[in-house]
């Protein structure tokens, strides 16, 4: 059995030492492992912890939009994806819709694996000396 203190400690520890790109990374499991529990608790008909857990996702969507560079065009692209993650997020819970939630699913998983491919690729380009 995991002791919850640790599992905090180790969590807490994780957070502190990543990087930035790490930190974001962080942010889309995150969103991701709780839609995922807003959704099957909406399908069991816990309503109360679908709604919260899908709050948290939508406050992790806004972080998202915050922190974009609107300097660089790829940031509008992503703002509008964010957008549209947080419509399905907000109609989906008061609709309570499980097909808005898994299409705000669908788009998060994709940014969030383009995100780890921009990962590798930095990385990538930093061994290379570039």
């Amino acid at each position: 059995m995991v002791n919850p203190q640790m599992a905090n400690a180790y969590k807490n520890q994780q957070i502190m030492t990543s990087s930035p790109e790490q930190l974001t990374l962080l942010l889309y499991n995150g969103a991701l492992r709780f839609l995922t529990e807003s959704i099957l608790a909406m399908e069991q008909g816990d309503i109360p912890k679908s709604h919260n857990a899908n709050i948290r996702v939508q406050d992790i969507v806004r972080e998202f939009v915050l922190t974009l560079d609107m300097s660089y065009e790829l940031s509008k692209t992503w703002a509008q994806l964010y957008e549209y993650t947080e419509h399905c997020l907000i109609q989906g819970n008061i609709k309570k819709d499980v097909t808005l939630l898994q299409q705000a699913k669908e788009v998060l998983q994709e940014l969030r694996d383009a995100w780890v491919e921009a990962m590798k690729q930095t990385q990538v380009a930093r061994a290379v000396g570039k």
